[in-house]
């Protein structure tokens, strides 16, 4: 890609001769069997690489790869990645991801697609930490001009804004200044951009770039679905006090939770599970039953809650010592209900204090220590389950905890590989073809890892199977459910058939 790279350093009066080049010799050494791009002629049947290197007053000169099969020159439709060259000396192209004037077709399938917008974003946040990347939400809305911030950020002129600015759905602007280190930032953009492109048609690297494709796809489905350390964890606690770990279902939420209790709070804390049942006299405090002398009635007396409980443990640490409360499921409870007045402490940084309707151990107010921390759990993909209520939301600090592969790669070594091709493939589905709202319900590896005497297709036929068959019927996949079918009517054959290979 460094061919490119030249490219979009040189003025566009010399495009006309070295464009087609510098594709050529990039795309051709990356890609199998790409036709002799140097010819505008050429029979490239996957592709069309389209140069305007016209620099007339009005005109947009541009480098683009576009669908194959349109004309070879005026209007075209569909998705294109395309470099804008500059009018101004010294200052480089512009990299983007536009939709041809002439509307969405023939590419309409691509476009439209949740996954393509999902990836597109993935890689702008991925390059966004080397150079300034952007991407537009839906790439179908050829409706909307670019944002303002934008315009300013990208230094984009009146003429490109007006005639490509509503079909732009992704732009990456190149270092002014070239060095060994900017340089390579800006041919990891060609290299993410393309691979995209082409791969969206069906066009992969060679064997001897995959590993470097693989790279810059690790990379930007870092941003996609980022991983949640320990330590992030614990971070998160010492500066807010009052987090939530939210995610789809298998991905280890309480798992992570009890690490951290016991790994960096020495196991000074306690958990406890929401649940439907869970009320404010369980939580904070209220009148409980209790025998009279001898165990001949019953009374009612004040009786210290879960939440008072720890309060008053973590009073009685010393020298610097934290507590930490662990709620389990913590969504599965009414937390407006269950917290009451209480929830005015749940504020960071600021000490409170609440008058309680009871007395409870002599005193009626209630505050919590600095050094009581709660930590909750919430599956992302319970929909039984009301939103929680915002003045909750504003109190905690949410921190996602989504799929992690590298938990299967233990199996996989051990020869029980169709686990992670299974959740490989469940992953790529959802990452095509989920909505925004269905993407949560990606199940995590807890429902890919078959437990010691159990085979890998019963562990998926009373596993994953019952799971992802009530989403279908739910309708929380409706838009991919055949899909979803398919790769589990696959995994559990292949599963299968590796069972008996392994035993004959």
């Amino acid at each position: 890609m460094l061919e490119l790279v030249n490219l979009a350093y040189q003025p566009v009066a010399a495009w006309e001769g070295s464009a087609r080049a510098a594709f050529a010799a990039s795309i051709g050494g990356r890609y199998p069997r790409v036709r002799d791009l140097t010819d505008p002629r050429n029979d490239e049947k996957r592709f069309q690489l389209r140069v305007n290197a016209d620099t007339k007053e009005g005109a947009m000169p541009y480098a683009a790869l576009i669908p194959p099969e349109q004309e070879r020159s005026g209007p075209y439709g569909g998705m294109s990645f395309v470099m804008f060259p500059s009018s101004e000396a010294g200052e480089p192209a512009l990299l983007g991801m536009v939709v041809g004037t002439s509307g969405l077709a023939p590419d309409e399938a691509i476009l439209g697609r949740p996954g393509h917008a999902r990836k597109v974003a993935a890689i702008a946040r991925w390059l966004s930490t080397r150079l300034p990347a952007w991407a537009k939400n839906d790439p179908v809305r050829i409706d909307l001009a670019l944002p303002q911030t934008v315009l300013r950020t990208f230094g984009i002129g009146d003429a490109l804004a007006k005639k490509y600015g509503p079909c732009t759905y992704a732009l990456v602007r190149l270092p002014r200044v070239r060095t060994a280190e900017s340089d390579e930032d800006a041919r990891i953009a060609f290299a993410a951009l393309i691979d995209l492109t082409l791969g969206e048609r069906g066009i992969e690297p060679t064997a001897a770039n995959r590993a470097d494709a693989d790279r810059h796809r690790d990379g930007w489905m870092s941003t996609l679905l980022p991983r949640t350390s320990d330590q992030a964890v614990v971070e998160l606690l010492r500066a807010r006090r009052f987090a939530v770990l939210e995610g789809p279902p298998g991905t280890g939420k309480s798992e992570l939770a009890g690490r951290v209790l016991e790994e960096h709070y020495g196991g000074r804390g306690t958990t406890r599970q929401f649940h439907p049942g869970t009320t404010y006299e369980s939580f904070v405090g209220g009148l409980m039953p209790r025998e009279t002398t001898g165990g001949l009635g019953v009374t009612f007396a004040p009786e210290a809650g879960v939440l008072i409980r720890a309060a008053e443990a973590a009073r009685e640490l010393r020298n610097g010592e934290r507590y930490l409360l662990v709620l389990d499921e913590i969504n599965r409870a009414d937390l407006a209900k269950v917290l009451g007045e209480a929830i005015f402490l749940f504020e960071p940084g600021k000490r409170r204090t609440v008058e309680l309707p009871l007395v409870f151990g002599g005193k009626r107010e209630l505050d919590l220590p600095d050094n009581l921390d709660v930590l909750g759990t919430m599956n992302s993909a319970d929909r039984s389950i009301a939103i929680l209520d915002v003045a909750v939301r504003r109190r905690f600090a949410f921190q996602a905890l989504w799929p992690d592969r590298s938990w299967l790669k233990d199996q996989a070594a051990n020869g029980r590989t169709v686990m992670l091709d299974a959740f490989d493939e469940v992953l790529r589905v959802f990452i095509e073809y989920a909505a925004a709202e269905a993407f949560t319900l990606i199940p995590g590896p807890s429902y890919f890892i078959a437990p010691p005497g159990m085979s890998e297709a019963t562990c998926l036929r009373t596993g994953l199977r019952p799971l992802l068959s009530e989403y279908i019927a739910q309708g929380f996949v409706s838009g991919f459910a055949d899909e979803l079918r398919a790769v589990l009517d696959w995994a559990e054959a292949e599963a299968e058939a590796r069972s008996r290979s392994a035993t004959t």
